[in-house]
């Protein structure tokens, strides 16, 4: 979940179940982490618990922007014939 939310530049909310279930318990461990791939917030016990964290957005926008600016290297006329071709009827 870091890597993902460090390459997507976002926030990543990861929910895990706690507990148990029929006999097995569950991992728990649900976060929140940070455009930058840091956990911000982590559950701490396998019972049931709420986690909470201030997410700035804008954080999002500002790697998007920088670090993952993937629109300025977009080459549209690379891929034209895959977004164009017809699906098989």
């Amino acid at each position: 979940m870091q890597a993902g939310a460090y390459q997507n530049g976002t926030w990543v909310i990861g929910v895990a179940k706690g507990g148990v279930e029929e006999g097995v318990d569950s991992l728990a461990e649900s976060m929140i982490i940070a455009p930058s791939g840091q956990i911000v917030a982590q559950a701490e016990t396998t019972d049931d618990e709420l986690i909470v964290a201030d997410c700035d957005l804008d954080w999002c926008k500002h790697y998007k922007e920088t670090l993952f600016d993937f629109d300025r290297y977009r080459r549209p006329e690379m891929y034209k014939l895959i977004t164009e071709s017809k699906t098989a009827q």
